[in-house]
């Protein structure tokens, strides 16, 4: 019959099972493809928030930051390391989103799951996700910061391959993961703040809110929002540490808790909340593009699919 015939190839083997992993795989793919779409968007605040976190001074506001970045560089300075910014996406969130799938396959968590159990699979996938995108990363911290430097002290790197080449040949392969411990940390209470609260708040909104919600983009948005701002509050201090070791020569500090002893006593503990506001501003937005390309994404894909 025909649906017989649609699962056979012309020698009469099976090819559903196939088709069907291939379209996992793809669907694996489409949360680095969400979040390449939304940094796009949101690249300037995150150069922002770069900017202000490795500015030692005591008094350094966002409208400083940005008057500064137009004198020196106008207004293309606000897109320095979008190449870095791409394959960082490309790399952890990618990764991160993916395993967040698996694992959760693995734990059997379903929607209903309690929060801890998707909190832990966020955790364990953030992990994986942030030493996979590390590299990136650091090159990604390096090119925003370059203009903070004096000019002869700046690196002037051309993209992020540019980056991680120079990297290797003048401070060896150990550059490629500064910083990693607070940004394997910092992407795991990500992950959890925005995968695992995402899935919570969706959940809770479609099923506790007496009908009020639907699956549609006011909920997409709505929940995203709450696991963006979520994100922002658990992460910020570590980012904080993270983007400094990053942008740090090797061997200025000694490790997370040597910078984070030094910024405290110098700077004061307030220092570690330093660049809350265009960090929300970046992370919030970014979280809500990434979750609302992603359910698009996977509408189509879901469509594309069951059109082939």
């Amino acid at each position: 019959n025909s649906n017989s015939n649609s699962n056979t190839n012309s020698d009469g083997a099976k090819k559903k099972p196939a088709a069907s992993a291939a379209s996992q795989y793809q669907a694996m793919l489409l949360g680095g493809v969400a979040s390449m779409m939304a940094v796009c968007c949101t690249h300037p605040l995150d150069l922002l928030k770069v900017q202000l976190q490795t500015n030692k001074a005591a008094k350094v506001g966002v409208l400083q930051a940005v008057r500064t970045i137009l004198r020196d560089d106008g207004v293309s300075g606000f897109y320095r390391g979008l190449s870095a910014s791409l394959l960082r996406q490309m790399l952890y969130s990618t990764t991160r989103f993916a395993a967040y799938d698996v694992i959760k396959g693995k734990m059997d968590v379903r929607d209903a799951s309690p929060l801890w159990q998707k909190m832990a699979a966020a955790m364990s996938a953030g992990c994986i996700g942030g030493i996979v995108g590390n590299p990136a990363d650091v090159a990604n911290v390096r090119m925003q910061s370059d203009m903070r430097l004096a000019p002869e002290k700046r690196r002037g790197y051309r993209h992020a391959f540019h980056a991680l080449g120079r990297m290797r040949r003048e401070e060896g392969l150990r550059s490629w993961y500064s910083g990693l411990v607070p940004n394997v940390g910092r992407a795991m209470l990500v992950t959890a703040g925005q995968l695992a609260s995402y899935d919570e708040f969706k959940y809770l909104l479609l099923n506790r809110t007496g009908g009020v919600f639907k699956d549609n983009m006011a909920t997409h948005f709505t929940a995203s929002f709450l696991a963006g701002l979520l994100a922002t509050m658990m992460s910020q201090p570590v980012d904080v540490i993270k983007t400094r070791l990053m942008s740090a020569p090797v061997g200025e500090y000694s490790g997370g808790l040597d910078c984070l002893t030094r910024t405290v006593r110098a700077e004061g503990p307030l220092a570690l909340m330093k660049g809350f506001v265009p960090s929300f501003t970046r992370l919030g937005p970014h979280t809500v593009l990434t979750f609302m390309f992603l359910e698009q994404l996977r509408t189509l894909h879901k469509r594309l699919t069951a059109a082939a």
